[in-house]
């Protein structure tokens, strides 16, 4: 398992968190998601040989949070 943290400067809500979570648990090998509004960031955990970043973040834009490299 890997766990990442990424920020996401549009998150503003829990309305935003929750949204990105049914995106994000979606897609295979994602194993938890968790946000936190005030410090705009999303910790990810997942299994890499199932998931890959690249496909998490395209998960997060196509929701309307693109996240800041």
């Amino acid at each position: 398992m890997s766990q990442i943290t990424l920020e996401a400067p549009d998150i503003s809500c829990d309305h935003c968190i929750v949204s990105i979570e049914k995106a994000v648990t979606k897609l295979p090998g994602v194993r938890f998601v968790s946000g936190d509004p005030d410090e705009k960031r999303i910790v990810i955990e997942f299994d890499p040989q199932l998931a890959d970043l690249a496909t998490i973040e395209s998960a997060m834009e196509e929701e309307g949070y693109p996240v800041t490299k």
